[in-house]
């Protein structure tokens, strides 16, 4: 089924999330619905599968073709191409699922190339239309499809219960002064960029802005900051700068929250930077465990901005 780039958005490559089970967790899901699961890449819909298993959540996969992971099979579920919107909605209401979440990387397509099924060529002009308006309107529009068949959507942060960064640093290192400076700058441009609907992640080094995220992703934009010249970035042993990863003001964070993982932080350790952030609470973490162990072996810290006492 045809989505934004990345979408729903910047799964990282990392260690499936921890899924251990609180009283609380528990109780909340004794009574939740089946669950529709439509995994892109990444390891996202890993994490939020392996939740599900662990708290007894009924769970159904549509995996999408190209882009799932294959360990996902394990599930009950289905494999189905981006533009077969009959025939997922159709393998959803056998299985009796009633809500669906959104998870995992999937590039923007070529929609001339793909082959929807009856329900999806009905609804592909006007999901082509949403597209041209940006990634925030694609993924409304494709919201609407599910939700106008009944479906609630659920956010991957609210299934996961609590896997979101907590204000402060997470594991042993903490910002300096200037690293914090630049933390702030990185988030203040990912925002801004956000509000264009251009992407959720930004790069500062020194106050110089070295890279904005746009369709390539957080993984590719990493990698090119660590093409730039040593002058501009950190480097092993002098780490400095900072990713900051925001989500846009104007999406809907059910479908598209920010979302860092351990491949995450290795790439930013591999571009010289002495740190990754994000506004508390709105960026998901892929295995936390697995997260400190790396931050604190590379050196690096992972920061999340109070953002409670605005007034917004």
């Amino acid at each position: 089924m045809p989505t934004c780039p990345r979408s729903w958005r910047s799964s990282p490559s990392s260690a499936t999330a921890a899924s251990g089970r609180s009283v609380s967790q528990a109780s909340k899901t004794v009574s939740a619905p089946k669950l529709g699961l439509i995994a892109g890449g990444g390891a996202l819909p890993l994490a939020i599968a392996a939740r599900c298993e662990a708290e007894d959540r009924p769970l159904f996969v549509i995996r999408l073709t190209g882009f799932a992971d294959p360990h996902l099979v394990r599930y009950p579920g289905a494999e189905i191409g981006m533009a077969e919107l009959g025939k997922a909605l159709a393998a959803l209401k056998a299985a009796g699922c009633k809500a669906v979440c959104f998870a995992g990387t999937v590039n923007r397509p070529d929609f001339k190339s793909l082959k929807p099924d009856l329900k999806g060529a009905t609804l592909l002009p006007g999901i082509i239309a949403a597209a041209t308006r940006g990634d925030d309107a694609l993924l409304r529009k494709i919201l609407s499809v599910f939700e106008n068949e009944g479906y609630a959507v659920e956010g991957a942060d609210d299934i996961l219960g609590g896997e979101t960064l907590e204000p402060g640093a997470l594991g042993a290192v903490s910002p300096t002064e200037d690293q914090l400076a630049d933390l702030r700058k990185a988030l203040h441009v990912a925002e801004k960029a956000g509000e264009l609907d251009i992407g959720q992640g930004a790069v500062v080094c020194d106050g110089l802005v070295l890279a904005v995220e746009a369709q390539e992703g957080t993984d590719a934009m990493l990698t090119r900051v660590a093409g730039l010249p040593a002058d501009l970035r950190g480097a092993a042993g002098a780490l400095k700068g900072a990713l900051g990863k925001a989500p846009k003001p104007i999406q809907d964070l059910r479908v598209d929250m920010p979302v860092i993982g351990t491949r995450t932080l290795e790439l930013a350790h591999a571009a010289g930077l002495a740190g990754v952030g994000g506004v508390a609470g709105k960026l998901i973490l892929i295995d936390r465990p697995a997260l400190i162990e790396t931050a604190n072996r590379l050196g690096l810290f992972v920061w999340g901005e109070d953002r409670s006492g605005d007034r917004s």
